[in-house]
């Protein structure tokens, strides 16, 4: 039975079916996943250590309704089957924001700020917002940002760098961190000796899910030795490949790049005597950025990405779609994403054992495999047909770019909430928007949330009806 359906009670009683009505549903029980609170905090939680100081800012001025409730909660999912015939419980997170009583004083607070994996737009954005707002919203002092990532907390003196407004003023500017990132370097007991023996007591870790991964042990083991020292983390990933949250800030510019990429070869492809333009994007286990700049393109033929299997040769092939796609257009351009296609690319031993400093498998480049495999079987198969392949690698490209418009404002969000979090005395948590609401959300929940591309969904049909591929599904026969 639809419980949306009207009663009886509520029927037009002129009898006008097209009229609005009025239901009544009850929702399923609600679930808040709330995040930590440190020690400090919750001893002061009858009575707030001190009052934002955003009340006495002169420029905020802010109303009544500007500071977050106790009991304001966002919802993970924005749509409900309430037909459904057992609803599952609804999720709910803290409503991000600022609070009026604190949790910490700032007068007494140290933060540190540290970059962490690879590059990505936006990092030299969210840095800036992070000492601007510590110093012009809640007067912190000692702002330091960290170097070379996790690793420099047990680092020399040079890798802790006190920053002011003045001195990130430009950084939104420019590409890259300034602040330096490495990979790897995790060595948990020197990382929280460091942070103990220079006095910090709030972390503001940014990075992707293996940061993420490293800054719940990081949490634990403050938790572990009952150190009132807070820890957050900014979820960064070009690949958007983060759970939970909408998106991943640097993710939009990287399709906006991407795009130019596509437009290249798809130049090099029209130009061309049966002419293919390649293009490689960044995704290893998502293919979000190839989808999204596909769809944005409305010149790609065909969109490969991991969560979708394809095979190369025979019926129902890529090779085949292609080759039926340049007799018909006289052209074509494909996007790959970094990670799609790997199982097809011959491994040694070692290959197949090799990790890179963060622990990942390292891919091979997919890229080059695709162009010699599509040329060496062109040439078998149709040796009296000419044909060129343009390969573009745009990756290195995308991550140095500063933040566009869009995506700068995210990180400013991004960033404020961080603080706002930490500054009402909560830890262990991620700020992010979920259905356009920001929240905070634990730590441990964001580090093994992943992102897949929902084949199943619009989107992925979207791209099919744009490109008009096949599903690449191998015959049995």
């Amino acid at each position: 039975m639809d419980p949306t359906a009207p009663s009886p009670a509520g029927v037009n009683h002129a009898g006008d079916a097209t009229a609005p009505t009025n239901t009544t549903v009850t929702l399923p029980p609600l679930t808040l996943r709330d995040v930590p609170r440190l020690p400090a905090a919750l001893a002061a939680s009858a009575a707030p250590v001190a009052t934002n100081p955003i009340s006495r800012h002169p420029y905020f001025h802010p109303p009544s309704t500007f500071y977050i409730s106790p009991g304001d909660v966002s919802l993970r999912h924005a749509f409900f089957d309430l037909a459904a015939a057992a609803p599952s419980p609804l999720v709910a997170y803290r409503r991000a924001g600022p609070r009026e009583g604190l949790g910490v004083d700032p007068a007494r607070a140290r933060a540190a700020l540290v970059t962490c994996g690879g590059l990505c737009p936006g990092l030299n954005t969210v840095l800036r917002e992070l000492v601007v707002g510590l110093q012009e919203l809640y007067g912190v002092r000692d702002v330091f940002g960290v170097a070379a990532g996790y690793r420099g907390f047990y680092g020399a003196d040079e890798d802790h760098v006190r920053l002011d407004p003045a001195a990130v003023d430009d950084w939104h500017k420019k590409g890259g961190t300034v602040l330096k990132t490495t990979r790897g370097g995790f060595d948990l007991n020197k990382i929280v000796d460091g942070i103990v023996a220079r006095g910090y007591t709030q972390i503001y870790a940014i990075g992707g899910d293996g940061t993420m991964r490293g800054a719940v042990a990081i949490f634990q083991e403050f938790k572990r030795r009952g150190l009132n020292i807070s820890i957050t983390g900014i979820p960064k990933t070009v690949d958007n490949d983060i759970g939970i949250i909408d998106r991943s800030f640097g993710f939009q510019t990287a399709v906006e790049i991407a795009q130019q990429a596509i437009d290249a070869a798809h130049v090099e492809a029209v130009s061309a005597v049966n002419g293919v333009g390649l293009v490689k994007l960044m995704g290893r286990s998502t293919g979000h950025i190839a989808l999204h700049a596909t769809l944005s393109s409305r010149d790609v033929d065909c969109c490969l990405i991991p969560e979708v299997p394809f095979h190369l040769e025979g019926k129902g092939g890529l090779f085949e779609f292609l080759y039926e796609r340049i007799k018909k257009k006289g052209h074509a351009v494909i996007v790959v994403a970094e990670g799609a296609g790997q199982e097809l690319i011959p491994r040694t031993d070692d290959q197949k054992r090799e990790q890179d400093e963060s622990g990942n498998i390292v891919f091979l480049d997919v890229g080059p495999f695709l162009k010699s495999e599509l040329s060496r079987w062109w040439k078998r198969e149709h040796s009296n047909e000419l044909l060129t392949v343009k390969y573009i690698d745009p990756t290195y490209m995308i991550r140095a770019v500063p933040a566009n418009a869009t995506d700068n404002l995210y990180c400013t969000l991004l960033a404020h909430s961080a603080i706002h979090g930490v500054m009402a005395g909560f830890t262990g948590f991620v700020p992010g928007p979920i259905n356009g609401t920001y929240s905070y959300i634990p730590l441990e929940d964001i580090a093994v949330a992943k992102n897949p591309v929902d084949v199943n969904d619009h989107k992925w049909a979207w791209v099919r009806s744009v490109t008009n591929q096949p599903d690449f599904v191998k015959s049995q026969a």
